[in-house]
């Protein structure tokens, strides 16, 4: 049976264990041979701290979840956070339209345009995350010949999106959707994006910014093919 391959959160050089378990439930973090620092120093705090230093994009934290971790909550993060992606898109698209009947809540969310809207949000996520991996197994895989985990680079991307999250409060306080808010939450899942590249990698910041920017392309292009169909997604799965 393989051992599980660890990294160390300050090097990135591999390790065989975190810490090792003494008698009477004393533990000891292991100290990494390479740069003698502990190997992974989150195994002692807590998960809040963790979390903050995520959202500081350090490169600690995104090395302990992505790789010292069994964390496989990505896909659930996914669904999650297109689900509130589409009901803002599909609210937003409706905010002209207010009524005082309580019934006219209830005739909307039966609507299938909000369906529509998760396919399409869905179908961009899905172009980002191709348009990244691609432009990865591109370079790094077949121009410079270093193996390229797919699936671990897609699992970090899906989890680095945990920015969107940041659009529940604009579900739940529904009005004044400011641009500016949406484009900085927008920048920073971008940014997440880019640190989970260079943390899976190992790779320089340039080239991680550039697999963004493929990606951002990739979706773009998707959306705008969307809008120019000659029959529209959206109003076909809309009854009125």
């Amino acid at each position: 049976m393989a051992k599980n391959v660890f990294r160390c959160v300050e090097c990135n050089e591999e390790s065989a264990e975190l810490h090792r378990d003494y008698t009477n439930g004393i533990l000891k973090i292991t100290i990494c041979e390479s740069c003698q620092k502990p190997v992974d120093k989150y195994i002692e705090y807590d998960p809040v701290i963790i979390l903050i230093d995520a959202i500081l994009c350090k490169t600690q934290a995104f090395r302990h979840i992505l790789f010292n971790t069994s964390l496989n909550i990505h896909w659930k993060l996914c669904v999650f956070c297109l689900l509130c992606e589409a009901y803002l898109r599909w609210s937003l698209r409706h905010s002209s339209e207010q009524s005082s009947d309580p019934a006219d809540f209830i005739r909307y969310t039966k609507e299938w345009e909000f369906y529509s809207m998760f396919g399409l949000a869905a179908l961009e996520l899905s172009a980002f995350c191709s348009g990244v991996l691609w432009f990865l197994w591109l370079i790094v895989g077949h121009v410079r010949g270093v193996t390229v985990e797919l699936s671990l680079l897609l699992r970090a991307l899906l989890l680095s999106c945990y920015g969107k999250v940041l659009l529940i409060p604009a579900v739940i306080w529904e009005h004044d959707y400011s641009p500016l808010c949406l484009g900085l939450i927008k920048l920073f899942v971008l940014t997440s994006n880019s640190q989970a590249i260079r943390v899976i990698l190992n790779s320089s910041r340039r080239l991680s910014l550039t697999a963004v920017c493929v990606g951002v392309l990739a979706e773009t292009c998707v959306a705008q093919a969307c809008t120019r169909l000659p029959w529209s997604i959206q109003d076909m799965l809309t009854f009125d």
